[in-house]
């Protein structure tokens, strides 16, 4: 089955800054994609290259079959598209703002955008300028869902929403992938994204890090707490893919894919150590460990060089 998304390879600068790093990402049609890490990760920039609103410095990017730097009309004109502020013409009504987004699709896009805007429970005579700014969240996501786009990109969908609106925001998607259509979504919502997401890619520092289903992800990780008797004594060897290793003074704390507990019990025995506890971590918790880890690794880096950028909207 051929990717919705596929970045191959690709590098991307701005001056000295590495938005992102040699990532290949592919995600397949009817799925939930989550595009998760901390601001300055890199998510937008992908998001941007996908549409063909920045172009790699290298590799490739690809949107249904089509190369992003080639084909971005025809591109743009498949895909719905609502970024964190999406931009609306206050002056009109959600009514006519549908109207004029019609022109752009093939008919039977505002009938779609009406029924859309009644789901949500919006008044479609009511200004842009009036609504709230869940209301405009709506709004922008009916108007990139009314042509019933193969893939729906959403970059920070639904950053400062209210709980309630957020949840129907993400819930919504649930439905797009239900019908074989794809969804990119981008958000710091963890534990949101974790109700709707079907695989998760997280970005660090440019760098991807994981893509996995999000079930066997939680299925396969364990978190493991050790305690040393203090800050000197070397911890044992992790027997699996660690993903993140946090210390808190003479407390390690691991993220570990296919953990061999057994192996680490004995281990921890032979070297006279405290029996570690094992947990099942949720997605934010994995999350929030691996950023714990790139937080030391930028300090320690910061101590040759400047820091990692941090901006928004990398």
């Amino acid at each position: 089955m051929k990717p919705v998304i596929q970045l191959s390879h690709v590098t991307k600068r701005f001056g000295k800054t590495v938005a992102l790093e040699n990532v290949s990402l592919s995600v397949p049609p009817g799925v939930v994609c989550a595009v998760l890490g901390a601001n300055g990760a890199g998510k937008s920039t992908a998001i941007r290259l996908l549409l063909g609103l920045e172009h790699a410095d290298m590799g490739t990017t690809e949107v249904l079959g089509m190369n992003s730097r080639t084909h971005t009309l025809e591109i743009r004109g498949r895909v719905g598209y609502v970024a964190d502020q999406p931009p609306l013409y206050d002056w009109m009504t959600a009514d006519e703002i549908g109207w004029f987004a019609a022109g752009f699709y093939p008919s039977g896009y505002q009938q779609e955008y009406l029924r859309l805007l009644q789901k949500f429970d919006l008044q479609s005579h009511q200004k842009i300028s009036a609504l709230s700014k869940g209301m405009r969240a709506k709004v922008a996501l009916s108007l990139a869902m009314a042509h019933r786009p193969e893939l729906l990109i959403l970059d920070e969908p639904t950053s400062g929403l209210d709980p309630l609106v957020r949840r129907e925001f993400l819930e919504s998607m649930i439905d797009v992938s239900a019908e074989g259509r794809t969804v990119l979504l981008s958000s710091h919502q963890v534990s949101e994204v974790e109700r709707v997401a079907d695989m998760v890619a997280i970005l660090l520092n440019g760098k991807l890090l994981c893509v996995e289903s999000l079930e066997n992800l939680k299925r396969t990780t364990t978190e493991v707490v050790l305690s040393l008797p203090d800050a000197t004594t070397a911890s044992p060897a992790i027997p699996g893919t660690s993903l993140a290793h946090v210390k808190f003074g003479h407390e390690h704390v691991w993220m570990v894919k296919e953990l061999d507990s057994n192996r680490l019990l004995e281990s921890c025995r032979s070297a006279g150590l405290p029996e570690p506890q094992f947990r099942k971590p949720n997605l934010e918790d994995i999350l929030l460990a691996m950023l714990r880890e790139y937080r030391r690794d930028s300090m320690f880096t910061a101590a040759d060089g400047p820091l990692i950028d941090t901006s928004p909207g990398l």
